[in-house]
């Protein structure tokens, strides 16, 4: 890997794997370079010629893989896409070990965290987690990009994510407390974060004099927020739960009612897919509050900044 320019800071530890792959110096580095680039689109637009991406998704991707495929193009480099299974038909480690003489970076869509692991562990070139089932980093950098061209800081900004503990929440957690927000969860019992992410997010809050905080009442965790953040109640892979995760989650649908209940100026935001009138109303998707465009627009201007810490 060359060395990068002035102009685009590196991320040290080479891969992205999980949130905590990227400082939270990094992190800031990361989030002024995607507004940089919003703001001026071609300022580095030939930095990645010849750089090429590997794309491997087991899961299907309409944001993910379309903003990563852009991000590159738009950077002068190219990528080329596997769809399905990974390790079925050969170890991860041999995958890993074609891919880093063909391209220049792998971006992984999987299932467990450790498929990732395992791709890093074996390539001699980045590693990206593009969602795994214990974090979603990518898509938490679009969203603290998204609040804080919103509220113009992050600092001191309450974040509410209603809905299952999953992992956005994780990112979520991880992310906004390193950058001084006040992170609460509010989900079914039974359904909360992972207890060791949790206590890091509540380490990394305390740094900050903020709180992360879980709480089984969803009113209760809106109050007082400026952003609240839902996701599907049922994931790729749960579909044998659909009809009970239906009933349990139904008290946790983000409605007017429920907006309500956070500041007079919270937007709502959402990762999508959305499936509406189950964990969000038409109303509120529709509503002058939604920032998911914008949201979704952000996907592509911080993973560009990624891939230029990574690979310029």
């Amino acid at each position: 890997m060359s060395a990068a320019s002035p102009q685009a800071p590196v991320i040290a530890s080479g891969d992205l794997t999980s949130d905590l792959s990227i400082t939270a110096p990094e992190l800031r580095e990361l989030l002024n370079l995607a507004a940089e680039l919003k703001r001026n689109p071609t300022r580095f637009a030939s930095s990645l010629k010849h750089r090429y991406l590997s794309l491997l998704f087991e899961k299907p991707s309409l944001r993910t893989r379309l903003t990563f495929e852009l991000a590159i193009k738009q950077l002068g480099g190219d990528a080329v896409a596997l769809i399905g299974p990974i390790g079925d038909r050969e170890p991860v480690k041999d995958i890993a070990r074609n891919l880093d003489r063909w391209t220049n970076a792998i971006v992984a869509r999987t299932f467990l965290q450790s498929t990732i692991e395992e791709l890093a562990t074996w390539s001699s070139v980045p590693v990206i987690n593009a969602l795994s089932d214990m974090y979603h980093p990518c898509q938490s950098f679009a969203d603290l990009q998204t609040v804080e061209e919103r509220f113009g800081a992050l600092d001191g900004i309450k974040l509410c994510y209603v809905g299952d503990g999953n992992n956005v929440a994780h990112s979520l957690m991880l992310n906004g407390a390193r950058l001084g927000m006040n992170v609460s969860v509010a989900c079914p019992a039974g359904y909360e974060p992972n207890r060791h992410v949790l206590d890091q997010a509540s380490h990394f809050a305390s740094q900050h004099g903020r709180t992360v905080a879980v709480t089984n009442d969803p009113e209760a965790g809106v109050s007082g927020a400026q952003v609240i953040y839902t996701d599907v109640w049922t994931s790729m892979g749960q579909e044998s739960e659909a009809e009970q995760r239906i009933r349990t989650f139904a008290p946790f649908q983000i409605d007017a009612r429920l907006m309500s209940a956070a500041t007079n100026e919270a937007i709502f935001l959402h990762c999508l897919p959305a499936k509406r009138g189950q964990e969000v109303t038409d109303e509120v998707m529709e509503s002058p509050q939604s920032a998911i465009f914008d949201q979704a627009e952000n996907r592509l201007h911080a993973q560009k900044a990624l891939l230029l810490m990574l690979l310029a």
